[in-house]
């Protein structure tokens, strides 16, 4: 059923697709013959595609791009009067005939960026008149990318501080309250996406929605860019009435991510001078709100700003930052009846670190913070929950680890108190802890969040090194210690496995390399060590690590072992190994920055390999560049893929030297850089670095000196003129490690040039 709703949207995106090529095809040709009624006819019903319903937000997303792109063109068709005859001001009320609403909107942001820019009429009279127009579109989708089409267009336009459109045209409390109602009607349309579709449908509503938050949150993203937005202006009218629609939306992903987007994106000086109405909000949120991780991301940049100058601590004593912080912690706790003791300790946690980063030396608040851990602990006599007795013992580790003298943290009359919570095991743990730094002459202990996993991890280093010390040097005997010690090494369980199963893999490799070559069973043993039988054992070790479950560990083991048959010239056992990591890699690894590694991992490991034949490589090397192109963000997709294009071409392999599918993923990575490149304007404004597209020309200089004469001079050249246009044009955005990277590249294409004989010959049909 997945399948087929898959093929379906693919067909439904295609013929979107095709419908915006056609007209714009002929809309084209009425801007170069000047027929702006032609041009207004077609450019209308190539935005009609944009009505659809049938397309998830990223699909959708895709097709909204395609209409932008064609969008930008008929903005600087309108921008020449003397093209169409037409006055702007006529143009406004001419494009408000188009007979559906949708495109009709979208043709009206687009004159009105030329009408504001012409300024024939003040700013805050065309923003608000779009702003309003947008409430047409009610469709949450389809609203929500109008609006964000308006943002786009709007956002170099509005009348702030400095700006040619501040005085008559507007002040900055238009070009607020235009961002403001914008951002209102953005979250209001966002959330209404919840209540569309019940049970399975709706958890894939609920991914879709958090696809589309960065439209609502770019919104504040512009408010905290507005020149005009001081101290005053964000405590009396930005940050109430942003927080008075996070308040009364009632939803729990939209309350977590704007206020998270709060902390983020205004300066710390404005939350630190707001912090009673930014902590006021925290109690009205929703009960499935992580606010515990909302409050802790506040501290934290409270405290780093604390820390980047002395000169700001008096501010922190004015605004009485600590009591406030501690108030409000207090009143969560209160209101959420049902968060888990790990929960509010995890606050407290949270707050004891920001008072002993910016109030060291009170003493009477770090024990505050403890006495009102202790209150809330009152009820639970012995904590049995192991991730709130690690917090604990986090937040009792953490006075030992800032003073470095026990004493002093012994002398707050609520430390032991929070002790006496713990269980046997775990004050046994806390008190090895105080002794340790008793006897190590007050040495502070590095990661206090990790300190009653310290000794359970020595003690598992310590085996994983005793599992190396077990060596014979008969194969036969051997392969009895590794199967004993696996036998034990699996009863330990799933926590320690990460820890000692690797040893047994290594171990178990090595007695593989010391047998290659080796063929056949040894007669007459009770145990034959034989490479396929010690394989075989393998596979068992890392499917058992696969359930811990520990899935990165057991990829990487699983390309280890898939290298180690290669080196003894086992296809099969190969190929086995290798359809475990990608099934691993499919099913297990569901976070984005794993499979990057991951993907990585695999395509090194592929590219190292050659006992496979022609049929097994291809479907591994086919599987590894879908893969490569399907990761999450662009900029990795790009990496992944281009990484893809030295399956192809490996210099220790005569058979593998498929030049024309080398250009292919260069070529396909091209493609996504540039895909990347237009989602970072559409969501920032501006296009980012050229990073990706020098690292791409570094690939194609590669493949030029390896000889692949499908790398040209020509496609070369070709490819540093689109990087420098890229570098010129008005959204780049400049920086400095690009510069000097494209730079260093193109010395060293220079030096090439000039360094004569067959490869200067080479690099002359470069043209610089």
């Amino acid at each position: 059923m997945m399948i087929n709703e898959a093929e379906d949207e693919e067909k439904w995106l295609a013929e979107g697709i095709a419908g915006i090529q056609h007209n714009a095809f002929y809309m084209h040709r009425a801007l170069d013959s000047n027929n702006l009624r032609e041009a207004l006819k077609y450019s209308a019903q190539m935005l009609s595609e944009l009505r659809t319903s049938k397309l998830s937000p990223h699909k959708y997303y895709d097709l909204y791009m395609r209409a932008f792109d064609e969008l930008r063109k008929l903005e600087i068709f309108f921008k020449d009067e003397g093209k169409h005859g037409v006055s702007v001001v006529d143009l406004y009320e001419l494009v408000q005939h188009a007979g559906n609403i949708l495109p009709r909107l979208y043709l009206l942001c687009t004159v009105g960026s030329v009408y504001i820019k012409s300024k024939e009429a003040p700013a805050k009279e065309v923003l608000k008149d779009l702003v309003e127009m947008c409430h047409a579109v009610q469709h949450p989708l389809r609203g929500l990318f109008v609006r964000s089409y308006l943002a786009q267009i709007s956002r170099d336009k509005l009348p702030d501080i400095g700006s040619e459109y501040e005085g008559d045209d507007g002040t900055v409390m238009d070009a607020v309250e235009f961002v403001l109602q914008n951002f209102t009607e953005m979250n209001k349309l966002w959330v209404r996406m919840q209540h569309q579709g019940p049970g399975r449908v709706r958890e894939k509503q609920e991914k879709e929605r958090n696809e589309l938050r960065d439209l609502v949150g770019k919104n504040l993203h512009v408010l905290s860019q507005i020149e005009g937005v001081d101290l005053e202006m964000y405590k009396e009218t930005v940050l109430p009435r942003v927080l008075e629609q996070v308040v009364n939306c009632k939803d729990d992903l939209s309350q977590y991510y704007l206020m998270d987007c709060i902390i983020q994106v205004f300066p710390d000086e404005y939350h630190l001078q707001t912090l009673e109405t930014l902590l006021g909000a925290c109690p009205q949120l929703q009960p499935t709100v992580d606010i515990k991780t909302v409050l802790s991301r506040l501290m934290d940049r409270l405290s780093n700003y604390a820390a980047s100058s002395a000169d700001v601590l008096p501010e922190f004593l004015q605004v009485e930052a600590f009591g406030k912080l501690s108030n409000a912690i207090g009143k969560v706790i209160e209101t959420q009846v049902d968060m888990p003791a790990v929960g509010a300790i995890t606050l407290y946690v949270s707050l004891l670190t920001f008072t002993l980063r910016v109030h060291p030396d009170r003493l009477d608040y770090v024990d505050l913070v403890l006495g009102a851990c202790v209150k809330k602990l009152s009820n639970i006599p012995k904590l049995d929950d192991s991730r709130a007795t690690k917090q604990v013992v986090a937040l009792l580790s953490a006075p030992l680890e800032k003073y470095n003298d026990i004493v002093t943290a012994l002398t707050l009359s609520n430390y032991p108190r929070v002790m006496d919570h713990l269980d046997n095991g775990t004050n046994k743990v806390m008190a090895m802890v105080i002794i340790q730094s008793i006897m190590k002459n007050n040495t502070c202990i590095s990661t206090a969040d990790k300190l009653d996993e310290d000794d359970f991890k020595d003690e598992q280093n310590s085996v994983a090194r005793l599992i190396h010390m077990l060596y014979n040097n008969e194969p036969e005997e051997m392969l009895k210690i590794i199967c004993t010690v696996r036998k034990h090494t699996m009863a330990g369980g799933p926590k320690r496995l990460p820890f000692t199963v690797p040893s047994l893999v290594f171990s178990a490799l090595r007695l593989v390399r010391q047998l290659q070559g080796q063929e056949g069973d040894i007669v007459g043993e009770e145990v034959p060590a034989t490479p396929k039988k010690i394989f075989q054992l393998l596979t068992q070790i890392i499917e058992d690590l696969s359930t811990v479950p520990s899935p990165e560990l057991a990829l990487r083991l699983s390309l280890q072992c898939a290298e180690a048959a290669n080196d003894g010239d086992l296809e099969h056992v190969a190929y086995e190994f290798f359809t475990q990591a990608f099934v691993l890699y499919e099913e297990e690894i569901a976070d984005s920055k794993a499979q990057v590694t991951a993907i990585h991992l695999i395509v090194g490991t592929l590219q190292r390999m050659n006992v496979f034949g022609v049929e097994n490589r291809d479907t591994l090397t086919h599987k590894a560049t879908g893969y490569s192109a399907r990761l999450l963000k662009k900029p990795d997709q790009c990496r992944a893929v281009y990484a893809c294009s030295h399956l192809f071409w490996v210099d220790d392999q005569d058979g593998v030297k498929d030049g024309e599918r080398v250009l292919l993923c260069l070529k396909r990575a091209l493609r996504i850089a540039n895909a990347a490149q237009q989602m970072a304007n559409v969501a920032r404004g501006s296009s980012g670095p050229v990073t990706l597209f020098v690292e791409i020309l570094n690939k194609y200089l590669y493949f030029f000196e390896k000889g692949n004469q499908q790398i040209t001079g020509a496609a070369i050249q070709g490819l540093i003129e689109l990087i420098n246009t890229e570098k010129q044009s008005d959204s780049a955005t400049p920086d400095s490690a690009s510069d000097a990277f494209l730079a260093s590249t193109m010395r060293y294409i220079q030096f090439q040039r000039q360094k004569g004989g067959i490869m200067g010959e080479k690099f002359e049909s470069i043209k610089l």
